[in-house]
């Protein structure tokens, strides 16, 4: 901060101004070197998964002989990684998972800096009425599912490629943010107006408003199409269990450890729920969906879940437990509860808008692919 005083440089300045230059320096290296930087890196681990993502197939190989990039199913290799192409397959890596959490970390200290020109406060009110826009994310990529899934049964959908790729991750945080935005505006506006008297309430509401509009699409597609169906046993049981663990976490740690508790009070509840919704949605997703009438288990496309389950099945011990994906819930717990500890009171009181910008990321990273894998089972895409 010393020296960007000394330079006559605001911190929101210093931050658009290190976003031009990374941008800049980001297109220029994959310009000049094209081949090794944008194929190599940059569609390799980033936009090539969200392109296979968004045209649902298998994968997509860049061919460095012609300079093509091609459906894997076209080669007689497939998807071979033993080749000299670069294949990007949909889902994420660890260097996707490394790039997207920098990226999160940078963005987040422009919403910060964003957030200290709005008088936001309660803050704990301003966090509770974004928890709707987290679940409006999840259910805004089932969406896309569903689109892929009419489009490989021979139907028209709204969106195909390239529009559908602000549905998916990691395009769709930005898409949800932008709306939230909006949202934000507008309820400050109603605020300044007289028309609430307080912003939360209108916040809050356009985002039940999202999620109730964008569940009652699917749900009007299950009824009306062969490719959507319904299965409303996977939604109760993911909520509920979510919410027995979070709320039974709670009270757990009142009792044996309430210091842990203190810094966030009740809002460690929404963040340990947010994270058992991910946790019990991948169980049931990946060992449990054919119990609930669906025809196939899910495969995850998260490294870290594929590595806790490849530890289950090794283990003996671990072995011993039904499941395979059960170790991923339990981290899922144990982890958020780790993070609740850091946030002691003296942390909101000193810093209100960073202590809430971190719990809101927290919150956002466990709620929005838990929400989207519960109703995408849910709805059996």
């Amino acid at each position: 901060m010393e020296v960007l005083d000394r330079y006559g440089v605001s911190p929101e300045q210093a931050w658009v101004g290190s976003l031009v230059a990374a941008v800049a320096v980001i297109v220029g290296a994959a310009v000049a070197f094209t081949e090794q930087v944008y194929y190599g890196f940059i569609w390799r681990y980033f936009w090539g998964p969200v392109h296979a993502d968004a045209v649902s197939v298998e994968c997509l190989v860049y061919v460095r002989e012609t300079g093509e990039v091609v459906r894997g199913a076209t080669l007689a290799e497939g998807c071979s990684r033993a080749t000299a192409n670069f294949v990007a397959e949909p889902g994420y890596t660890l260097v996707s998972e490394a790039g997207y959490a920098a990226t999160l970390v940078f963005m987040l200290a422009g919403v910060y800096l964003l957030l200290r020109r709005l008088d936001l406060e309660p803050y704990r009110g301003f966090l509770f009425a974004l928890v709707p826009f987290f679940l409006f994310g999840g259910a805004l990529r089932v969406v896309e599912d569903a689109f892929d899934r009419g489009l490989e049964s021979g139907f028209g959908v709204a969106l195909e490629y390239p529009l559908n790729t602000v549905l998916i991750s990691p395009l769709i945080y930005f898409t949800v943010f932008v709306l939230a935005l909006v949202a934000l505006v507008v309820s400050k506006y109603l605020q300044r107006e007289g028309v609430t008297d307080t912003f939360h309430y209108p916040l809050a509401g356009f985002g039940v408003a999202a999620s109730l509009l964008t569940a009652g699409y699917l749900t009007y597609l299950s009824a009306t199409t062969r490719y959507v169906q319904f299965y409303p046993l996977v939604f109760v049981t993911t909520v509920g269990l979510a919410t027995l663990i979070a709320f039974g976490a709670y009270y757990l740690l009142e009792r044996v450890a309430p210091w842990v508790n203190e810094g966030t009070g009740t809002l460690g509840i929404v963040v340990v729920w947010a994270h058992a919704i991910d946790g019990v949605a991948n169980v049931i997703a990946s060992d449990w969906a054919t119990t609930f009438g669906l025809a196939s288990l899910y495969g995850s496309k998260h490294p870290v879940d594929r590595i806790l389950s490849g530890i289950s099945e090794s283990v003996p011990v671990l072995a011993a437990v039904p499941g395979d994906s059960w170790l991923f819930l339990v981290v899922k717990v144990v982890v958020p509860v780790a993070i609740l500890a850091i946030f002691e009171q003296e942390f909101f009181d000193d810093s209100p808008r960073y202590a809430v910008i971190l719990l809101g990321a927290i919150i956002a990273v466990g709620l929005g692919p838990g929400t989207r894998d519960m109703i995408r089972v849910t709805f059996g895409i």
